[in-house]
């Protein structure tokens, strides 16, 4: 299947918000909500922050859902409070850029993988996912669910989309922590409990066997194509514009209408990743298929 993403599309969208963000007064488009359910694979509480829109679906099957996942250390509240969610989300739908969208911004204590503090992966695929869809009404088919996320996220959103093809739609991977073959010596990798193992060291091993290149052939053998959208900061701390630029090189080898790459102005901060939100959500709720 052939994935042909228009970027003058995506450039009228983003002027009709842009525009609408300069002439118009701020409307009112969703609701966030602070919740929880029971994780089976936890044991414990799953948490996560909701952007629900007030305006009905536009479609019988549901919201589309995008899945907002935070980084190293991080919280359901972040992207929220740091990102400027909430008043993008508004716009962009109160505008028309993107239809009425459910967001949801779930919480870990892991890198978005099973590792050694949590089985992040198995209650994100085996818990979240059935929770959501079961009590919100939104598409149960790959064509409306969508996955981003920032730095450790954007390795887990990078992690979900290719080892599960089948599920996402199209994908956005923000100053990605997707470090090959290992993190640099100044990422929180080396200090995070997911990575360290029984005896109180980094756990290469798991990094590697978790990362993007040891499931590569498993996203190709599936014939299944995910639209990547790829950013990083051009002075980024942790060199990710190199490792975000591999990423998108070795998905432009195999999709080369299906993959979009920025270099923006920034470090690895906040200021890039809430400016280039508006640009991901239009990307993934506007790519043609």
């Amino acid at each position: 299947m052939t994935y042909v993403y228009n970027r003058l599309f995506l450039s009228a969208l983003l002027t009709a918000y842009f525009g609408a963000l300069l002439i118009s007064p701020a409307s009112k488009a969703g609701t966030v909500l602070h919740t929880s359910f029971d994780s089976d694979v936890l044991q414990a509480p799953y948490p996560m922050t909701l952007y629900v829109p007030d305006a009905p679906p536009k479609v019988d099957s549901g919201y589309p859902v995008v899945y907002l996942l935070h980084g190293s250390f991080g919280s359901e509240n972040d992207w929220l409070a740091n990102g400027d969610l909430e008043n993008t989300a508004d716009r962009l739908i109160a505008s028309g850029v993107i239809p009425p969208t459910l967001i949801v911004m779930p919480g870990s204590k892991s890198w978005w993988l099973n590792g050694h503090n949590e089985l992040a992966e198995t209650a994100f695929i085996d818990d979240l996912l059935p929770f959501v869809e079961a009590n919100y009404p939104v598409a149960t088919v790959r064509g409306g669910r969508f996955i981003a996320g920032l730095s450790a996220g954007g390795f887990g959103a990078t992690r979900f989309a290719l080892m599960h093809p089948e599920r996402f739609g199209a994908a956005a991977a923000l100053s990605p922590a997707t470090y090959v073959p290992l993190p640099p010596k100044n990422s929180s990798a080396y200090r995070h409990p997911a990575f360290i193992n029984a005896e109180g060291a980094f756990d290469a091993a798991l990094w590697q066997e978790s990362n993007y290149p040891s499931y590569w052939s498993d996203y190709l053998a599936k014939n299944i194509t995910v639209p990547f959208y790829i950013n990083s900061g051009d002075h980024d701390e942790f060199e990710i514009a190199q490792h975000a630029t591999a990423l998108f090189s070795k998905l432009r080898a195999h999709q080369p209408d299906a993959v979009e790459l920025r270099i923006v102005d920034g470090g690895h901060d906040w200021q890039v990743w809430a400016q280039s939100l508006p640009n991901v959500l239009v990307f993934l709720l506007n790519y043609h298929q």
